[in-house]
């Protein structure tokens, strides 16, 4: 699998909510999000941000697993919906920082690049809107604004699918090894 469909595959893993029983997640996100991390691993060594990538892809693996359990998910929101939201951040900045080293990446191809760039600004304004929502205690946009950053990482994951090919999406094949 290519490192970009890896990727995709885990974000899909990680949007499927298919809960069962007593709120477990079938699909569990930390799953997910070990598909991620093995995808960004085989992404071109000269991807921008690693550091900062492997860090929030690795906090949110963490909380990923912290929120598997209903209990402590069902508790963060019944307490306060923003805590919920809090626990999210490092996954919506790993996209967002993704999306914008892929950008980077795609630079020789400008409409590619700025496809990428539009994801990150809209993943960056996905994160910050319930800060407005919440804050506003604005309830009836609510709906609204889970649509609105689903149909984000929905493009986020076409993209990653669509340009999983590309020869900057690639890992660098080892010259010294001989066939």
């Amino acid at each position: 699998m290519k490192p970009l469909q890896s990727i995709a595959m885990g974000l899909v893993i990680v949007a499927i909510v298919a809960k069962v029983g007593g709120g477990y997640d079938v699909l569990p996100d930390p799953v997910g999000w070990l598909l991620v991390l093995q995808g960004l691993g085989r992404l071109p060594a000269s991807l921008p941000h690693r550091p900062a990538l492997s860090t929030l892809g690795v906090l949110a693996l963490l909380m990923s697993i912290v929120l598997w359990f209903p209990g402590l998910a069902d508790g963060l929101e019944r307490t306060d919906e923003s805590l919920l939201w809090a626990a999210n951040l490092p996954q919506l900045a790993f996209i967002a920082v993704l999306c914008r080293a892929l950008s980077r990446l795609a630079a020789a191809e400008p409409g590619r690049a700025r496809w990428l760039r539009t994801a990150a600004a809209l993943t960056v304004s996905a994160a910050l809107l319930p800060v407005v929502v919440l804050g506003a205690d604005e309830t009836s946009l609510l709906t609204v604004m889970v649509v609105g950053a689903s149909l984000v990482l929905l493009l986020v994951i076409v993209l990653l699918f669509r340009y999983s090919s590309r020869p900057w999406a690639r890992p660098e094949v080892d010259q010294t090894a001989s066939p």
